[in-house]
């Protein structure tokens, strides 16, 4: 059985630098304790020839082929832009910034 310590949750609230009372001490040392005791149950349950999931279904990367295709010139691209410069879209100043 994993226990803390109410010394080691104080360090561990030091190195936090947390702030924490007698009282919250105790009861994380005690809300500690039941974490740590789930957890090593679990690693009682976990064997070797358990294979380690990050998801319960599998994946798998759809890829297409890298074609290069013909695309929008410049002058096209910004046809519909309600203003551009030196082929590329202009828009509005934000947060005050120098142009």
């Amino acid at each position: 059985m994993s226990s803390l310590s109410r010394d080691d949750v104080a360090n561990l609230a030091r190195l936090a630098r947390i702030e924490m009372t007698d009282q919250e001490l105790e009861n994380l040392t005690t809300e500690f304790g039941v974490i740590l005791n789930a957890v090593a149950r679990v690693q009682e349950v976990a064997t070797t020839d358990v294979a380690a999931t990050s998801h319960p279904l599998p994946l798998k990367n759809i890829f297409r082929s890298d074609v290069v295709i013909p695309s929008l010139t410049p002058e096209e691209a910004l046809s519909g832009a309600p203003a551009s410069e030196e082929q590329r879209f202009r828009v509005p100043q934000i947060l005050g910034e120098e142009a």
